[in-house]
């Protein structure tokens, strides 16, 4: 049996607020929100006490989302650093496919957004770039060229 799709991408934030607007200006819908909490969320994630507020964003394609969840118990925890180098083993970004680069670099840098390194050129068909906006998550953009 395959899969049907994929789903969403969960992220743990500190501040929901400031993840939302992040996301919303770079061109992700807010679907909605809420509070979960009980044996559903206990069960489900191994820990015991779950309560924590999430936000579901949509692209605009309607086929991807980003779930942001802010813990109140039990208490999130850090793996390590704040800011990570982005060769650490694990989850490390999430690419979105943009029109204009420069723009949506500009948009985003109000809400927290810094380059990682650079503006790439990939070649003859895309600019690619990192950037690392609140909670340090990393986003990355493809803007196809040519």
């Amino acid at each position: 049996m395959a899969i049907q799709r994929m789903d969403n991408v969960g992220i743990v934030v500190e501040d929901r607020d400031s993840a939302i607007a992040y996301f919303v200006e770079l061109g992700m819908e807010l679907e909605g929100t809420a509070e979960v909490e009980g044996p559903v969320a206990d069960v489900c994630t191994g820990l015991d006490g779950v309560h924590c507020d999430i936000a579901m964003l949509r692209t605009p394609d309607g086929h991807g989302r980003i779930e942001l969840s802010k813990y109140r118990s039990p208490t999130a925890l850090s793996p390590g650093p704040r800011n990570p180098p982005h060769n650490v083993l694990g989850t490390h970004r999430v690419m979105f496919a943009v029109d204009d680069i420069q723009d949506t670099i500009t948009r985003l840098r109000p809400h927290g957004a810094e380059l990682v390194g650079g503006v790439a050129r990939f070649g003859d068909s895309h600019l690619l770039c990192y950037l690392r906006g609140p909670e340090g998550i990393i986003v990355g953009l493809a803007e196809q060229v040519g």
